[in-house]
C-alpha cells in the first residue's frame, strides 16, 4: 500500500526539539513527512511539558536505581551471597534503560524549564557513561532523516539480530567493563570514535563540539574512577557491580525493546508508519522504557513528552498500522520478516496502514 500524501503545513520547529547548535550544519534536502492529522490546538496540548509528570517519571526511575544500589549494599553484609547476586542481576536490567531516559532529556521535553532538562541530562549522561554531545548531533539527524541514508547514519537498514551475540552478551557481558574503559581512555587522550557517522556529525570543521565531546569523556572517566576507588578503599566493593559497571548484566530486556523500533521495516519512505514500530508493553516495562514503545508517535511528533505518548497514540491509532502486543508477539513477527529477508535480501516489510 502506498503511503498517504504528506502533510506540508508543519515545520521542524513544530514537531522536533534540538540540542545546542555549535555551528551551521550542512545543508540537506528537507523530507516532508506524513503525519497523522492533528489540529494545531491539539498539537499544542500534546506538546505541553509538565514538571509534575516529569518528576514522576524521572525521580521514579532514579528511585528504582537507587533502591537497587541500596539493596545490594545492605544485602552484601546481611543476606546470603545468592540474594546479593540476584539483586545485582536485577539491578543491571534497570540500569540498561538509562539510555532511554537520557534520550528523552536530549529532546528537552521532560520538564518545562530547559535548565532542568539539561541538569538531569548531565546526571543521566554521567550515570550511564553516555555522551550527550555526540547523541545530540546524531539524534537530531535521525529524526529529520529517519532511515534515509546518508542523512541518517544512526539507524541503517537492513539490520539483523545477532542471536549468538545476544545470548553471549545479553545476560552477562563479562567484557563490558574492559571495552568501556578502553574506549573512554582513547577518548581521554583526544581520540574520537573512528566510524563514518561520527566523522560526519563531529567533523573537523566543528572544533567546538569535538572539544565538548572530549571534555565530557574526561569528566565521566575521572568521576567514575574516583567513585570506584573510593568504594574499594571503603570496603564497599559491591558498588563496582551496581553503580560503576551495572550494565554488565541484563541487557536482553532493554535490547529487545530498543531493537524493535525500526528493524525489518521500510527505509527511504517519508512515512513514519512504515519505518517505525509501535508495540504494546506492560506498564512496568513501559515505565522503565520511558514510553518509547510508542515509537511511531515519537517520530511523528518528537516534541511530545514521553508521558503524553499513550494519549497521543489513542488519538491517532485509527491511522496507524497493526501494533504487536508484547515482546513475544513483536519478535515472532520480526523473526518472520528476517526469515523472508534471508530468502530475498531485497524484501522489506510494508505495514498495512489502517484507515478510519
Amino acid at each position: 500500500m502506498q503511503p498517504d500524501p504528506p502533510m506540508t503545513d508543519l515545520q521542524d520547529a513544530d514537531v522536533l526539539t534540538e540540542g545546542p547548535v555549535y555551528n551551521i550544519p550542512p545543508a540537506k534536502t528537507r523530507i516532508i513527512w506524513y503525519r497523522c492529522p492533528l489540529s494545531r490546538e491539539e498539537l499544542a496540548q500534546f506538546n505541553r511539558r509538565s514538571n509534575l509528570l516529569g518528576f514522576a517519571q524521572t525521580l521514579g526511575y532514579l528511585g528504582i536505581l537507587g533502591a537497587g544500589v541500596g539493596a545490594a549494599l545492605y544485602s552484601v553484609d546481611h543476606w546470603p551471597w545468592y540474594v546479593t547476586a540476584l539483586i545485582v542481576f536485577a539491578n543491571g536490567h534497570n540500569w540498561q534503560f538509562l539510555i532511554n531516559g537520557f534520550h528523552e532529556l536530549v529532546h528537552d521535553s521532560v520538564f518545562r524549564p530547559k535548565w532542568l532538562n539539561r541538569s538531569f541530562l548531565r546526571l543521566f549522561s554521567f550515570l550511564g557513561w553516555h555522551n550527550h554531545h555526540h547523541f545530540w548531533a546524531s539524534h537530531t539527524e535521525h529524526h529529520k532523516y529517519t532511515l534515509h541514508p546518508p542523512g541518517d547514519g544512526e539507524v541503517v537498514l537492513p539490520a539483523t539480530v545477532d542471536i549468538p551475540g545476544f545470548y553471549k552478551r545479553g545476560i552477562v557481558n563479562p567484557k563490558y567493563p574492559y571495552d568501556l574503559i578502553k574506549g573512554k581512555i582513547r577518548s581521554f587522550f583526544g581520540r574520537l570514535p573512528d566510524d563514518g557517522w561520527t566523522k560526519a556529525i563531529l567533523p573537523e570543521t566543528d572544533p567546538e563540539r569535538r572539544a565538548a565531546y572530549i571534555r565530557w569523556e574526561r569528566l565521566v572517566l575521572i568521576g567514575h574512577l574516583l567513585i570506584a576507588g573510593g568504594a574499594i578503599a571503603s570496603g564497599h566493593w559491591i558498588l563496582l557491580f551496581v553503580f560503576t559497571f551495572p550494565k554488565t548484566f541484563g541487557k536482553w530486556l532493554q535490547s529487545m525493546c530498543n531493537s524493535a523500533q525500526h528493524v525489518g521495516l521500510t527505509d527511504k519512505v517519508p512515512d513514519f508508519r512504515l519505518s517505525c514500530r509501535t508495540i504494546y508493553l506492560n506498564p512496568i516495562v513501559q515505565f522503565l522504557y520511558w514510553h518509547m514503545n510508542f515509537h511511531i508517535e515519537h517520530h511523528m511528533y518528537a516534541a511530545v513528552p514521553c508521558y503524553r505518548l499513550p494519549s497521543l497514540h489513542r488519538r491517532i491509532k485509527h491511522d496507524l498500522p497493526w501494533c504487536p502486543n508484547g515482546l513475544r508477539e513483536t519478535w515472532i513477527h520480526i523473526a518472520e520478516i528476517q526469515r523472508q529477508q534471508v530468502e530475498d535480501p531485497e524484501y522489506q516489510y510494508l505495514p498495512e496502514v489502517q484507515t478510519a
